[in-house]
C-alpha cells in the first residue's frame, strides 16, 4: 500500500459530516480490497496470511487488526485452572490414579477399612505436590508482573510519556535509553549516534556478550526529537510473527517510497542498548508474538530410564495385588457355608456373605481385598523421590565446588531434577568439538600467502603427534619479531614489522592483509590506538583475524555504516603510516549454508574489489583458472595446517568494473526488498558475483584444548563410557584433536569412511547430482560391510580397540534407513567415533540412532546453538557455558563450565544418585510388601472375609510417618565411596551402566526377604501369643497381637535400612531412632484416649497392657533378630563370595577420612562467596569412617577387580576363598 492508502485510512477515522462518512465507507472498502482484508460478522481478518500491515504512530488504524497486547504470562495455571489442571497433572500418574480408585472404594460398605486410611495419605501427597506447583507458579507470576510493569517512554502527542510495558501497542513510537531493555520487537528509526547506528547486547537472547551494530534507514534518521517523531506517518509491511531470531523480511513505506527492512533495522525484545544515549523505534511485534517469546519453548520432557523401569515394577505389584486378591476372593467363595452356624449366615445376610450366591461373594470380596491390600503400592514413593532429587540438585550438584569455574565465575547448574540417576548410567557421550573439547579462544597461528607458508610455531597437537611417533620436537626460541596478545600468537620474521615488503610478491601480501582488515563485521571499541583498542566480534575467529591484520600493519580502528578506516603501516615506505578510508558498498553475510562472507568495497582511488573469505570447499569451487597454480600449493598448506589441528579459512578477491557492479547491485537491491524468500534470492544474487575469484591464501587459527580434557576422556573411557565427537571441522583437524585428547591412539584400528575417494571425486566433477548420490551410497555401503567384517575379526580375535571416522557426506547416506543398521552395528563395536563435517540435524540423527536403535543411555554435550538439537535428542543434555552464547545451556538438562567437570557430574553425582535411588525404590518395595503380606497371611485365618489385621491409623501412618524419613536420609546422604575414590576408580561406574542395582534379580531378593519377614511377624507373633496372657490372666486378643506385630514390623524395617547403608551419619541414626520413637509416642497417645469411634476403641489401652507383660519385651527383642538374621547371613555371604566393586574399594580404603585431599581439587582460590566458603569449610571437617570392618578384604573379588583395572578379565573363583583362608592360617601359624 502506498502513502495515499494510509491517507485513506486516516480519512476513514475522521467522523463528523455525512460526506466524510460516505467517503470513509468508500475508502475503507478500497482499503479492504487493497490489503485483502475481509469482514465477517463484524470480525476483521487483519492481514494476508503471509504478512502483516502496521501503521506507525496511529493506534486507531491498528486497532482494527486486534494485535496482541504486550503483556506476557509464563505461568502454567490461573486462579480458575489451578485446581482442575493441577489435579489432572497429578492423576496422570498411575499410582495416584490407583489410590484415587482405592479411596473411592474405601467409602463403600464393602471396604474393611475406614476411608481415612487411604484418603489421608493421598490427600497429603496431593497437597504437597500442589503446594510445590503453586509455589513455582507464584514465582513465575511475580517475575511476569515485574517485567510487565517496567516503564518505557512512549510518544503521546509531542511528549514522551512513561507507561508500563504491558500497555504498549503495535505501531507505538518508543524511546529506549542507554542500558535499557527493548520492551518489544522494534523497527529502529533514529539514534543519538551519528549516521543512525546503535550498539546492542543480545546476552538475554543468545548469551553472546559481544556488541552488535544496528543501523537505521537514512530516511528515518531525523525522527529523534518528540516534536519531529510525532510527524512520522509510515506503513510497515512485514512477515508474520515467527521464532527466527536472525532473519526478518519487511518494507517501510514512507512518503510514497518503499524501503527494504532487514535484521539490521530490527531491535528484539530482551536485548539491551549499549554505548548509545537513546534510540527511537516503532513497535512491530508485542507480547507473546515477539521473537524471544516465540523461542521460549520449554525443554522436551524427559523421563529417566530408572523411572520407566519403576513403572514396570509398579505394574508387577499390580499383578501381585491382583493375584493376592484373586486367591482371597476364590477362597472366600469356597469357604462361605452355613455349616459355620456361629457366623450367623442366615437368609437375611448381606450379599457379600450370602452362601446362596458364591459368585457375588467372590466379586465383592475381590473389591474388599483390593482396599485391604492397597498398601502394597507405596503412595509416598513418588513424593519421596521428587524430594530427594530436588535436594540432590539444589544442594549437591549446584553447590559442588569441584564443578565451579573461577575464571568465568560459573557454577554447575541442574536445570531439571528428573534425570539425576540417569547421569549414573550413561554409556555413550556425544560431544561437540569447538568450545566443548577446545577453549574457543582463537589465536592466529599460521598462514599461507601466495605459495609461501608462514608461521614457525608448534601446536599442542604437533607435539602430541611427535610424542606418539617417538620423535623429539624442540620448539625454536621466539625471535625478536614474535608478538603474543589475545587472538594473536604468531612468529615469522619474514612478514612481521613490514618485512613482507621484501618478499618476492608483496602485492599479494598487501591484498591478504587488506582482506583481513576489511572483510568482517567487527566493531572497534575504546581508544583508537593499537594498544588500547578492543574488538567486539560475532565470533572469536573474526576477532583473531582483525587482530592479525593490526599486527601486520593494517590497523582497523573505526567503522561507520558505510566506511571502514584502516591505518596502514609500511605500505609504501618503511615506518610510514597513512589512514585510509574504504567505502563498504555491500556486505554478503556469512551463514551455515553459504559458509563464506564477502564485502564489496571502493578504494579512495575508485578501485572496486570484492573480498571473500570462507571454507576451502566453497572458495575453491569459485576460483578462476588463473588460480590453478596457487590452488595446488594452498591445498597442501591446508592439509599441513589441518594435521596440526588448526582451523583454516581461505581468502580470495575479485576486481570489479563499475558497469558490472551497477548491474549486479540493482539485482541485489531488488532481492533485498523482496518480501518472499528474501534469503534465497540474496543467496542467488551472491552467486552471480562470487565467482572467478583469485585465491590469495589461507589463515590457520589455533583453538587449544580445554584444561583437563585428555585426562577426563581417559577417565571416562576407563569407566566404560564411549565418546563420539560430532563436529563441523575437516577430517584432518578432527582426527588430530581426537589424538590430542586421548580419544584415538596408535594402538587402535581405525576405520575411515570418507567422500574424498577417486570414484566420488570423479562423479562430482561430472556434476550429475543423481550420479553423485548413487556413487556415494554404493561406496558407503561397501565400506560399512567391509569395516564391519574387519571389526568382527578384530574384536573377537585380537581384542584390539576400534575407532571409526566418517564425514558428513558419507554419514548422510549411512543414515539412510537401508544402511543405518549397518552403521549402528559397526559403531557399537568401536570405542571412539568421529563424525566430521556434520550438520546440526545430522548430530541429532546420530544421537537418536544410538538412543533408539541400540537402547543405550546417551548424553550429548555442546556449547553452541548448533548443538541444541543434539542436546535435546539425547537422554541427558549438558550445555557448556562458553563463548558461543547460552542457547545450548537453555536447552540442556545440566550446565557446566568445562568439559572436564563431566568427571564429577557422572562419576560422582550421577553414580551416587543412581545407587541411592535404586536403594530407595527397592526398600520402598520391600517395606510395603512386608507390611501387606502380614495382612495377607491373616486372611487365611479369617475365612477370607476381609477382616483387617491392623488398625486403620496404623495402616495410614506406616508410610507417612513411621518409615518415611529414614529412607529419604539414605537417598540424600548415603555414600558407598567418597568422591575422590569414585574418580580414582572409574571402573565403579560400570555397575551403573550394567544396571547392577535395579535388576529383577535384586528385586527378587528383596521380595524373598519381605515374604520371609512377613511370615516371621505374623506366625511368630500369633503362634507364641496363643499361650500368652496379660497381667490379668486374659489371653491376648486380635488388637494386642496386631499391635505387637506392627511394633516388630516398624522396628525391623527401620533397622533393615541401616544394614544396607554404606555410611552411617548422625542423620541416619537420628532418623531411624526418631521414626521408631514416633511410633511409640503415637501408640501411647492413641491407646490412651477413648473416643466414640468404634474403630479407635479396638486398641484402647492396648499398649499399656502389652507393656505390663514380659512376653512383649521378649517378642520385641527376638522377632527383629530372627527376621534380620537371614539378611545378615545373605549380606555376609554376598560380600565375601560375590562382592560388588565398590565393596572392594571400601575395604582397601577402610578407615580413611573422606575429606582428605579435597583441597587439591579446588581451583577457586579465595574467590568464594559466603555460601561457598561455608561449603568449603564443611568439606574440611572430619568425615564418618566406613562402618565396614574388613572381613572381606581378602575376598576373591579383590584380585579380579584390580585385574579389570588393567583391562584383564579375571573371573571370581569360589574355591579361592579356601585357598586364601589356608594361606592366611599358615602365615598366622608361622608368626
Amino acid at each position: 500500500m502506498n502513502g495515499r492508502g494510509w491517507e485513506r485510512v486516516r480519512m476513514a477515522r475522521l467522523g463528523g459530516e455525512a460526506a466524510v462518512v460516505g467517503t470513509r465507507r468508500r475508502e475503507v472498502a478500497d482499503f479492504r480490497q487493497v490489503s485483502s482484508q475481509t469482514v465477517r460478522l463484524g470480525r476483521v481478518q487483519p492481514q494476508h496470511p503471509s504478512h502483516r500491515t502496521i501503521y506507525c504512530n496511529d493506534s486507531d488504524a491498528n486497532s482494527i487488526a486486534r494485535f496482541k497486547s504486550n503483556s506476557i504470562s509464563t505461568t502454567k495455571y490461573s486462579v480458575l485452572t489451578f485446581l482442575p489442571k493441577g489435579l489432572f497433572e497429578q492423576f496422570r500418574r498411575v499410582a495416584n490414579l490407583y489410590f484415587l480408585m482405592i479411596s473411592i472404594l474405601s467409602t463403600t460398605p464393602i471396604s474393611p477399612v475406614s476411608p481415612v486410611t487411604n484418603v489421608v495419605p493421598l490427600s497429603l501427597v496431593l497437597l504437597v505436590s500442589l503446594i510445590k506447583e503453586a509455589f513455582e507458579d507464584w514465582k513465575r507470576l511475580q517475575n511476569d508482573n515485574s517485567i510487565n510493569n517496567t516503564a518505557v517512554d512512549v510518544l503521546q502527542g509531542q511528549n514522551w510519556e512513561s507507561v508500563p510495558w504491558r500497555k504498549l501497542q503495535v505501531g507505538d513510537i518508543v524511546r529506549v535509553k542507554q542500558d535499557g531493555f527493548f520492551p518489544a520487537d522494534l523497527v529502529f528509526l533514529a539514534s543519538t549516534n551519528p549516521d543512525g547506528v546503535c550498539y546492542i547486547e543480545t546476552a538475554n537472547l543468545d548469551g553472546e556478550t559481544n556488541l552488535k551494530i544496528r543501523k537505521a534507514l537514512e530516511k528515518t534518521w531525523d525522527y529523534l526529537a518528540p516534536e519531529i517523531a510525532d510527524k512520522f506517518k509510515g506503513e510497515i509491511q512485514c512477515e508474520q510473527p515467527n521464532n527466527s531470531l536472525y532473519t526478518f523480511t519487511g518494507n517501510l513505506i514512507i512518503e510514497s517510497q518503499t524501503l527494504p527492512l532487514s535484521p539490521n533495522q530490527i531491535l528484539l525484545r530482551g536485548c539491551s542498548l549499549r554505548n548509545t544515549e537513546y534510540i527511537v523505534g516503532a513497535v512491530i511485534f508485542t507480547g507473546h508474538e515477539t521473537k524471544v517469546m516465540m523461542n521460549s519453548m520449554s525443554v522436551p520432557s524427559k523421563r529417566s530410564t530408572l523411572e520407566r523401569k519403576l513403572d514396570k515394577l509398579i505394574l508387577t505389584l499390580f499383578g501381585g495385588l491382583f493375584m493376592m486378591c484373586l486367591i482371597g476372593a476364590i477362597g472366600s467363595g469356597v469357604f462361605i457355608n452355613r455349616k459355620y452356624y456361629f457366623l450367623g449366615l442366615f437368609d437375611d445376610v448381606e450379599g457379600q456373605f450370602n452362601p446362596n450366591n458364591r459368585f457375588v461373594v467372590t466379586i465383592l470380596t475381590m473389591f474388599t481385598l483390593i482396599t485391604l491390600y492397597s498398601t502394597i503400592i507405596p503412595i509416598s514413593l513418588y513424593v519421596s523421590i521428587e524430594m530427594i532429587k530436588f535436594i540432590q540438585c539444589a544442594q549437591f550438584i549446584d553447590k559442588d565446588l569441584h564443578m565451579y569455574h573461577a575464571e568465568s565465575n560459573t557454577p554447575a547448574l541442574a536445570r531439571t531434577s528428573n534425570l539425576n540417576e540417569e547421569l549414573g548410567q550413561v554409556e555413550y557421550i556425544f560431544s561437540d568439538k569447538t568450545g566443548t573439547l577446545t577453549r574457543n579462544l582463537m589465536e592466529f597461528f599460521k598462514c599461507s600467502i601466495g605459495v609461501e607458508a608462514y608461521g614457525t610455531g608448534i601446536t599442542e597437537i604437533e607435539k602430541g603427534q611427535a610424542q606418539r611417533s617417538g620423535k623429539k620436537l624442540s620448539e625454536d626460541a621466539k625471535s625478536d619479531t614474535a608478538v603474543r596478545e589475545k587472538g594473536f600468537n604468531f612468529d615469522d620474521a619474514r612478514i612481521m614489522h613490514g618485512a613482507w615488503r621484501n618478499e618476492h610478491d608483496p602485492e599479494i601480501c598487501k591484498e591478504f592483509f587488506r582482506c583481513l582488515a576489511l572483510c568482517h563485521t567487527v566493531l572497534p571499541e575504546g581508544d583508537e590506538s593499537p594498544e588500547k583498542i578492543t574488538y567486539q566480534a560475532a565470533s572469536p575467529d573474526e576477532a583473531a583475524l582483525v587482530t592479525a591484520a593490526k599486527n601486520f600493519g593494517f590497523f582497523f580502528y573505526r567503522r561507520t555504516p558505510t566506511t571502514v578506516m584502516v591505518r596502514e603501516s609500511h605500505v609504501e615506505t618503511m615506518g610510514m603510516k597513512q589512514d585510509v578510508s574504504y567505502e563498504i558498498l555491500n556486505v554478503l553475510e556469512f551463514n551455515s549454508t553459504r559458509k563464506r562472507q564477502s564485502i564489496v568495497c571502493r578504494y579512495p582511488n575508485g578501485r572496486l574489489v570484492l573480498y571473500c573469505k570462507g571454507a576451502d570447499t566453497v572458495i575453491f569451487e569459485r576460483l578462476s583458472d588463473a588460480s590453478n597454480d596457487i590452488r595446488k600449493v594452498t591445498r597442501e598448506h591446508l592439509e599441513q595446517f589441518g594435521s596440526a589441528g588448526l582451523r583454516t579459512l581461505c581468502l580470495a578477491y575479485r576486481e570489479l568494473t563499475n558497469d558490472l557492479y551497477e548491474k549486479w547491485n540493482e539485482k541485489f537491491i531488488q532481492a533485498k526488498s523482496s518480501l518472499r524468500d528474501r534469503d534465497k534470492k540474496l543467496d542467488e544474487v551472491a552467486e552471480i558475483i562470487e565467482k572467478d575469484l583469485i585465491l590469495i591464501g589461507c589463515t590457520a587459527i589455533e583453538d587449544k584444548l580445554q584444561d583437563g580434557v585428555p585426562a577426563c576422556i581417559e577417565t571416562l573411557a576407563r569407566a566404560g563410557i564411549k565418546i563420539w565427537v560430532l563436529t563441523g571441522d575437516k577430517m584432518e583437524t578432527a582426527i588430530n584433536i581426537a589424538y590430542a585428547c586421548n580419544l584415538i591412539n596408535n594402538d587402535m584400528k581405525q576405520f575411515i569412511i570418507s567422500s574424498e575417494t577417486d570414484a566420488i571425486q570423479e562423479a562430482e566433477e561430472k556434476g550429475d547430482p543423481v550420479e553423485i548420490a548413487r556413487v556415494i551410497k554404493d561406496t558407503v555401503k561397501n565400506h560399512l560391510k567391509q569395516c564391519h567384517e574387519e571389526a568382527h575379526r578384530y574384536v573377537h580375535v585380537s581384542g584390539q580397540k576400534l575407532a571409526l571416522v566418517i564425514d558428513g557426506k558419507c554419514l548422510m547416506h549411512a543414515l539412510d534407513p537401508n544402511l543405518r543398521v549397518n552403521l549402528l552395528n559397526l559403531s557399537l563395536n568401536c570405542s571412539s567415533v568421529i563424525c566430521c563435517r556434520v550438520s546440526p540435524l545430522q548430530k541429532a540423527q546420530v544421537t537418536s540412532l544410538v538412543k533408539k536403535g541400540a537402547h543405550r543411555i546417551t548424553l550429548s554435550i555442546g556449547d553452541g546453538a548448533n548443538d541444541v538439537s543434539m542436546i535435546q535428542a539425547a537422554h541427558v543434555g549438558v550445555g557448556i557455558s562458553g563463548l558461543e552464547g547460552m542457547q545450548a545451556v537453555m536447552a540442556s538438562d545440566f550446565a557446566i563450565a568445562q568439559f572436564r567437570f563431566l568427571t564429577d557430574l557422572l562419576l560422582v553425582h550421577g553414580r551416587w544418585s543412581y545407587i541411592r535411588l535404586c536403594k530407595v525404590i527397592t526398600y520402598f518395595f520391600y517395606k510395603n510388601l512386608t507390611f501387606t503380606l502380614t495382612q495377607f497371611w491373616f486372611t487365611f485365618q479369617t475365612g477370607f472375609s476381609g477382616q483387617r489385621f491392623y488398625d486403620d491409623w496404623f495402616q495410614s501412618l506406616y508410610n507417612v510417618i513411621f518409615t518415611a524419613l529414614p529412607v529419604i536420609i539414605v537417598g540424600l546422604f548415603d555414600k558407598d565411596v567418597s568422591a575422590s575414590l569414585s574418580k580414582k576408580y572409574p571402573e565403579l561406574y560400570r555397575e551403573g551402566i550394567r544396571n547392577m542395582f535395579f535388576k529383577w534379580r535384586v528385586v527378587a531378593v528383596w521380595a524373598f526377604f519381605a515374604v520371609y519377614q512377613s511370615l516371621i511377624f505374623y506366625y511368630f507373633t500369633t503362634t507364641a501369643s496363643q499361650n500368652g496372657h496379660n497381667s490379668s490372666g486374659m489371653i491376648f486378643g486380635l488388637w494386642d497381637v496386631s499391635t505387637m506385630a506392627f511394633t516388630c514390623a516398624v522396628v525391623t524395617v527401620n533397622l533393615r535400612l541401616l544394614m544396607v547403608c554404606n555410611s552411617l551419619t548422625r542423620w541416619h541414626l537420628l532418623s531411624v531412632s526418631g521414626s521408631i520413637l514416633a511410633w511409640f509416642i503415637f501408640i501411647f497417645i492413641y491407646s490412651g484416649i477413648m473416643t466414640p469411634n468404634d474403630r479407635q476403641e479396638n486398641v484402647y489401652f492396648t499398649i499399656y497392657v502389652l507393656l505390663s507383660t514380659f512376653y512383649f519385651y521378649l517378642t520385641l527383642l527376638l522377632i527383629p533378630v530372627v527376621a534380620l538374621l537371614s539378611d545378615f547371613f545373605y549380606l555376609g555371604i554376598q560380600r565375601w563370595f560375590f562382592p560388588y566393586n565398590y565393596q572392594i574399594v571400601q575395604e582397601i580404603h577402610r578407615g580413611e577420612y573422606e575429606g582428605v585431599g579435597s583441597r587439591e581439587f579446588l581451583e577457586i582460590g579465595n574467590n568464594l562467596t559466603p555460601d561457598e566458603a561455608r561449603s568449603y569449610a564443611i568439606l574440611q571437617l572430619p568425615r564418618e569412617k566406613s562402618r565396614h570392618t574388613g572381613f572381606a578384604f581378602d575376598s576373591p573379588g579383590y584380585e579380579s577387580f584390580f585385574a579389570s583395572q588393567q583391562g584383564v578379565f579375571a573371573p571370581i573363583m569360589a574355591w579361592d576363598v579356601a585357598r586364601r583362608a589356608s594361606v592366611r592360617s599358615k602365615r598366622t601359624s608361622q608368626r
